[in-house]
């Protein structure tokens, strides 16, 4: 004769076997948890120059992608704006450029390879509570650059032959340049150049400070190296011997708190992939004939690289 078994003990079972097919797939072997920061929302910035956005662009819509929950504030401003909010929690994640973060952390710091200012810049940033992931192969540096047209009225070559013009010399930059150590104190420091007049121009080397040196309202600007406007317009750009202008790595910069492993997995496979040579054409996709939207070019760039 068969004796029926309780139905709360196979009530009991039945949970008992849930219970343990839960425990399973709740193994943080298995799954990303909250506490590794992989759900938390990112909120991604950029400073106030095209290359800055594109580039910021690229890193939300990778994460997006990656299905990271994404806000995007853009345009933020100088260092002297976004160091902060970083710090504080404001913005999470942002792309910087590794020599001259690291000497607005610290004026003193030394600059001579691109090693030493990874090294530098990571424990700069850790104090803060900040993490640099990996550097990209693409460089954005500060330059000097000059019509064709002014290069060979001057016979212009280097930085150091500015200073035979400086009673007439008008240099563009935005304001910051005025101070920080790699633009008019290290002008004059490395080369001996003391422009007869600063140019002020908000706009990080973008369409007005092209401008006014096209129209001939300056004679020099600081224009970044991957703009695509330099081929496009034939300008010159000045040797740099003594190195006044660092090395400068895209790198992005992250809140601590934000970097969870397959966070910083996403960003470092886009900085694996993202040369000076892909850099130059993003921005021409911004700033060229077909004048996308820094997302847009994002995404079409993310695509091409099979990781969009």
């Amino acid at each position: 004769m068969k004796i029926a078994r309780p139905r709360t003990a196979i009530t009991l079972s039945a949970l008992a076997m849930g219970a343990l097919l839960l425990t399973a797939c709740s193994n943080p072997t298995d799954a990303r948890t909250p506490g590794e920061g992989a759900d938390q929302k990112i909120v991604v910035s950029s400073a106030n120059f095209v290359t800055s956005e594109v580039v910021g662009n690229v890193y939300a819509e990778a994460l997006r992608a990656a299905e990271v929950p994404v806000e995007t504030r853009f345009n933020v401003g100088s260092r002297e704006a976004y160091v902060p909010a970083l710090k504080d929690g404001s913005i999470d994640l942002i792309p910087d450029f590794t020599g001259n973060l690291l000497l607005f952390l610290d004026k003193d710091a030394k600059v001579s390879s691109t090693e030493e200012i990874n090294t530098q810049l990571a424990a700069a940033l850790e104090k803060d509570g900040l993490e640099p992931l990996d550097p990209a192969p693409a460089e954005d540096k500060d330059a000097l650059v000059v019509t064709e047209k002014r290069a060979k009225e001057w016979k212009l070559r280097s930085i150091s032959d500015l200073a035979a013009h400086n009673s007439e010399l008008r240099i563009a930059s935005a304001p910051e340049f005025k101070e920080r150590p790699v633009g008019l104190p290290g002008l004059a420091e490395h080369y001996g150049v003391v422009p007869k007049q600063f140019v002020a121009i908000s706009d990080g080397g973008g369409p007005a400070t092209l401008k006014a040196l096209l129209d001939g309202n300056v004679d020099a600007a600081n224009i970044y190296t991957a703009s695509a406007s330099i081929p496009a317009n034939h300008l010159v750009i000045l040797e740099d011997p003594k190195f006044n202008f660092p090395s400068q790595n895209v790198v992005p910069v992250i809140n601590k708190k934000k970097a969870s492993p397959h966070v910083k997995s996403v960003l470092n496979e886009v900085s694996k992939r993202l040369t000076t040579t892909e850099l130059i054409a993003l921005n021409e996709l911004v700033t060229g004939t077909k004048k996308l939207e820094p997302t847009a070019a994002a995404k079409q760039w993310l695509e091409s690289q099979g990781l969009g």
